[in-house]
């Protein structure tokens, strides 16, 4: 649950909450993120070619949405794609026409863009320029938004969007306009549709706003209806395309999937102490690089369930949702161990892997079967005596992921901020690890942090500084 504190600013509109995008000072930040991100894309492209820009989940991205864009469907494997949303594959099959080496570009200048967001965000939390500029500086050398920034995944539009939700609740809470809280909810509403993860946020976010305003009267129930009804219709015609094509009353099949594959499988090679990757393989999991199939439409998965042939998909995934739950509620305990394991990859992950991806995929590769078969700690030991060179690198990345959290931590002390603004920061965080642990199982990665830098940098900023209101 997001929860939120009222501040004490009162409601009159001032300066840190006018609709500035831009800057001089911006140049700087926005030049570097430009020339680091670019640079690696250069290197990535003179390297491998357009091979590493093409992960195991692009054309789940890419196949149905050129079909939208084409054709006018949202179709994958011959039937209607629950898998994906559309916000991410449309924009992918826009910006691949002229390539893939375009869509990556697409996707470095939307990096960019949210390194004005950030200073943005951070200028209405703290009415700081100081801070707000410190922060786009951290964000634009931030390791998992420049890494991600290349590759064709749905994390880089989906923070963006994100973003310019978050920094208009944050408008909200210094100027308490309605009109500004209603497009918090529509770009709300267009992240969830670029990825799920945020499917439960609207409401979280208007139990904070009910919270915030209790005393306020007019608002108290206003604000969190103005923000349900600017995101819940969006969501629920969405279901109801996938309720009235395939029986599937869900938002996506990701989380079924997940459940089936990534959560299930974990609890019960612990249970059972046999190995992760085995017991996915039994269930018919696995796909060749790039091939981005509905596994329960492909033949692997109809192989093992050949009773489910003429099923839906709603049945199938059914199916699978409720043989997941019946591995993991006699175990809870177990799954509950497994989060708090995840949770900890997703907090200090240094994500390092996404870059060896990117320019050394082999030795990705063959790190990645290590881990399959030996598991995390022995894997990491096993890397460390062969590949000295890799733990450094690991070292190095953490011991600057640990300091940025020691200047966050500070900055969440140090005067300027709106109390509400905070707790908006911290709020949306908690979820995001929240939701990532719980539900993300064995394949949650560093890059699940992703959503949480930019509150991090910006009380990494404040951490730095103390922040200083703005004239009024």
């Amino acid at each position: 649950m997001v929860v939120m504190s009222i501040g004490s600013t009162g409601s009159a509109v001032n300066r840190c909450s006018e609709n500035e995008w831009w800057t001089p000072r911006m140049a700087g930040p926005v030049i570097a993120a430009g020339v680091v991100r670019l640079t690696l894309l250069a290197i990535t492209l003179a390297r491998t070619g357009t091979s590493a820009l093409v992960l195991p989940d692009t054309n789940s991205y890419l196949i149905p949405g050129r079909n939208l864009l084409l054709h006018g469907r949202f179709v994958a494997d011959g039937a209607p794609d629950l898998l994906r949303t559309p916000g991410y594959p449309l924009f992918l099959a826009v910006t691949s026409l002229a390539g893939l080496p375009a869509a990556a570009v697409a996707n470095v200048f939307l990096s960019i863009f949210s390194v004005i967001l950030v200073w943005r965000l951070g200028r209405t939390v703290f009415c700081d320029d100081r801070v707000a500029l410190g922060a786009a500086w951290i964000f634009a050398f931030e390791p998992l938004s420049v890494v991600n920034s290349n590759m064709l995944l749905s994390e880089t539009l989906f923070l963006a969007l994100f973003l310019l939700s978050m920094e208009r609740v944050a408008a909200f809470f210094r100027g308490r306009r309605l009109r500004v809280l209603a497009q918090a909810g529509f770009w709300l509403a267009a992240a969830t549709f670029v990825r799920p993860v945020t499917y439960y946020l609207p409401v979280a976010l208007a139990v904070g706003l009910f919270l915030v305003l209790a005393r306020v009267k007019g608002l108290r129930w206003k604000a969190p209806a103005v923000l349900l009804v600017s995101v819940l219709p969006w969501l629920a015609a969405w279901q109801i395309r996938n309720w009235v094509e395939t029986g599937y009353t869900g938002f996506s099949s990701v989380s079924d999937l997940n459940l089936y594959y990534f959560i299930a499988p974990d609890v019960e090679a612990q249970v059972e102490h046999r190995s992760y990757t085995d017991i996915r393989s039994e269930l018919g999991y696995g796909c060749a690089l790039g091939c981005g199939e509905q596994f329960y439409l492909y033949p692997r998965y109809l192989s093992v369930h050949p009773e489910q042939t003429k099923w839906s998909q709603g049945q199938r995934l059914a199916f699978m949702h409720s043989e997941a739950l019946g591995v993991i509620r006699p175990h809870l305990s177990v799954y509950l161990r497994q989060c708090s394991q995840h949770l900890l990859v997703a907090l200090f992950g240094p994500g390092t892997g996404s870059f060896r991806y990117l320019l050394h995929p082999e030795e990705f590769e063959r790190m990645s079967h290590l881990i399959a078969y030996m598991g995390p700690v022995n894997a990491e030991i096993t890397l460390a005596r062969t590949y000295p060179w890799i733990a450094a690198e690991k070292a190095t990345f953490a011991a600057a992921l640990f300091g940025l959290y020691l200047f966050a931590a500070r900055g969440i002390f140090r005067g300027g901020i709106h109390r509400a603004c905070l707790w908006l920061l911290l709020g949306t965080s908690i979820y995001f690890f929240a939701v990532s642990a719980a539900a993300g199982g064995a394949g949650v990665g560093a890059r699940y942090r992703l959503p949480v830098m930019p509150t991090v940098c910006i009380l990494a900023a404040a951490g730095l500084r103390r922040a200083k209101p703005i004239a009024q």
